[in-house]
């Protein structure tokens, strides 16, 4: 069912119904910026593959260094949910095709560097799949909060650089929060089948 909605969003993102909404909400963000924004957006931007792999490994350092096999757990399932979202965005990536908005606009300012179809967002999905295994990891208010208030700064700075369109930002936030969903349902099956075989 799950696998059903998902294929009816990227389908409906990619219809001609949505195709006004998309380019005028990125008209918006990208033409009527505040340009004063620009250096921080690109610095946003950028923070996804730092925070994205840091996280993981950090967790996981210090997992070995207290010898915490819990954390060291955490720090694979985030590692893992991550490794999903890459794997699926770029598989999707090359199903749909769908070119940047710089090629289709010519208008729109491309701000940073963008190779590869649009849609989804690659840097929206990871940041989501990180920023959900995270805050499933550590379910408190001061982990989920500014994780998902990191990841949605990541995802509208995609828009304000012009290199995604806003369904292409809201497919990449879904596709990585459900690949975080997704690593933690194997996970939980996976641990359920080693207790079985163990009894």
């Amino acid at each position: 069912m799950t696998r059903f909605f998902l294929f009816l969003f990227l389908l409906f993102s990619t219809t001609v119904f949505p195709q006004n909404f998309d380019i005028n909400t990125l008209r918006s963000a990208n033409l009527y910026r505040n340009e004063n924004l620009d250096a921080t957006f690109k610095t946003i931007t950028h923070s996804y593959a730092v925070v994205s792999i840091g996280t993981p490994l950090t967790l996981y350092a210090v997992g070995l260094i207290n010898n915490d096999p819990k954390l060291k757990k955490e720090a694979l399932f985030i590692g893992e949910s991550v490794a999903a979202s890459v794997f699926i965005t770029i598989a999707l990536k090359e199903a749909i095709k769908r070119e940047r908005p710089f090629v289709t606009y010519p208008e729109i300012q491309k701000l940073t560097t963008a190779g590869g179809y649009s849609m989804p967002s690659g840097h929206t999905s990871i940041a989501f799949a990180t920023a959900t295994s995270l805050s499933m990891a550590y379910p408190k208010w001061y982990v989920i909060v500014p994780s998902f208030g990191w990841a949605t700064a990541v995802g509208y700075s995609r828009m304000h650089l012009g290199v995604h369109y806003p369904t292409d930002v809201m497919a990449g936030a879904l596709i990585g929060s459900g690949s975080a969903y997704l690593s933690y349902k194997i996970n939980t099956w996976l641990q359920k089948t080693k207790k079985k075989e163990i009894l």
